[in-house]
């Protein structure tokens, strides 16, 4: 089975020999890979029924029935959470994955949100506890994916690491300097269609000078 780079990404980056607990799990593509793999036992969940169907049926192809545990669970509250647990949340927004949060808060995890990266950082540490240990790009049909690894330990980021991430920031291969390269294009654009009395045209601004920063090196 292959998985998609984004997949592949996540399941290189959990270590072997933990337990994964996968929220919104997809059709569990990345729990069959990890167990095929023989180091990880895996959990797939999710809300909805007609996905934990679908999850049962690709299980199934695979033989993988009594090896993969399938939980109809609300994010995590379904889920009893032991210390070395790994919770994996992908493909979510923001304020689906805090909530989720909210409920229980697993000793480590990665994530990937679709949206508002900034304010997920910025709340993850300040807010729940979190460090960021490992961040990772992955360029997939045309659109970047931003794919944090986390564990639990108090840590401060400025506004900096929290609009950019704190591990990416300090990264030197082509494809983290492309997606930084992407970004300040946007906000250049972005620019260049505000009134110079916009509000929020300042914020902008600094962003571009954090991002030519970061691709100075």
């Amino acid at each position: 089975m292959k998985l998609s780079k984004r997949l592949q990404t996540i399941a290189d980056m959990i270590p072997d020999g933990v337990r994964v607990i996968d929220v919104g799990c997809d059709h569990a593509l990345l729990d069959i890979d990890l167990t095929l793999r023989g180091s990880n036992e895996c959990i797939a969940s999710d809300i909805n029924e007609n996905v934990l169907r679908k999850t049962r049926e690709m299980i199934e192809t695979y033989q993988l029935l009594d090896k993969i545990k399938m939980i109809k669970s609300d994010g995590l509250t379904e889920i009893n959470l032991e210390s070395d647990d790994f919770v994996v949340i992908a493909g979510m927004g923001t304020s689906t994955i805090l909530k989720i949060l909210e409920e229980k808060k697993p000793t480590q995890m990665i994530i990937q949100s679709n949206n508002d990266l900034e304010e997920l950082r910025r709340k993850l540490s300040s807010r729940y506890g979190f460090s960021i240990i490992d961040e990772q790009v992955v360029l997939e049909k045309n659109i970047y994916y931003i794919i944090m690894k986390l564990k639990r330990k108090n840590v401060y980021y400025n506004d900096k690491e929290c609009l950019f991430g704190p591990i990416l920031i300090t990264k030197k291969d082509s494809l983290t300097k492309n997606y930084f390269e992407y970004l300040l294009m946007r906000k250049k654009k972005i620019i260049d269609c505000l009134p110079i009395n916009n509000k929020e045209r300042k914020k902008i601004m600094i962003e571009i000078s954090y991002l030519e920063d970061i691709l100075k090196g």
